[in-house]
């Protein structure tokens, strides 16, 4: 009986005399290239501070205090009881933490608890309530860009003669269904 499985172990069989011929296995196929891998390559502790340029191939988590530059390839998280002082290029971005810098990605996730005091530019960007930013946002190469034309929209100048055309009183603006109209004299002569 096993320890941990609760069940008995079946005997050994015996050894295979050495006259009998066994199969040869395939030829060994090439393994596949490396997948990169779902969790964090590299991690800053929260007790940790570290300043410089970080470039990396691989998804990173920080949690502690990085002054520099951040230059990844993968996926940045950064953590709620991180302070970062840095711009931020990576494929996907996340911060429950707080940023100092500029940060672009593919996607740029602003969490709850997150905080940014820069400029934000991806292509798509999600922000929870009560996340905060003190920067700008740019929505790059977006679908929604390519379809729109901004050459329609009027220009500024063009909004303020037309929001003082809708200020105007009433009787000013002219009516072209309706004739114009003289007062008239039978309400007078009644009133004599």
């Amino acid at each position: 009986m096993s320890i941990f499985g609760g069940r008995k172990q079946q005997p050994s069989s015996p050894a295979k005399p050495s006259n009998i011929s066994t199969p040869r296995s395939a030829p060994a196929m090439p393994s596949p290239p490396p997948r990169q891998a779902v969790g964090f390559e590299t991690v800053l502790g929260a007790s940790s501070t570290l300043h410089g340029d970080l470039k990396s191939q691989a998804n990173i988590r920080l949690d502690g205090i990085f002054e520099g530059t951040l230059e990844i390839d993968g996926n940045v998280l950064v953590g709620e009881t991180a302070k970062i002082t840095a711009d931020i290029h990576a494929k996907n971005v996340s911060i429950a933490g707080a940023v100092r810098g500029n940060v672009s990605g593919k996607k740029v996730q602003l969490l709850r608890t997150g905080r940014v005091w820069g400029d934000i530019s991806a292509t798509a960007i999600a922000t929870e309530e009560g996340a905060f930013i003190d920067g700008k946002i740019t929505m790059i190469s977006h679908e929604a860009a390519q379809i729109f034309d901004p050459s329609t929209l009027p220009l500024p100048d063009e909004m303020d003669m037309v929001a003082s055309e809708d200020e105007r009183p009433p009787e000013d603006k002219e009516t072209p269904d309706e004739p114009a109209q003289a007062p008239a004299d039978d309400e007078a002569g009644a009133a004599e």
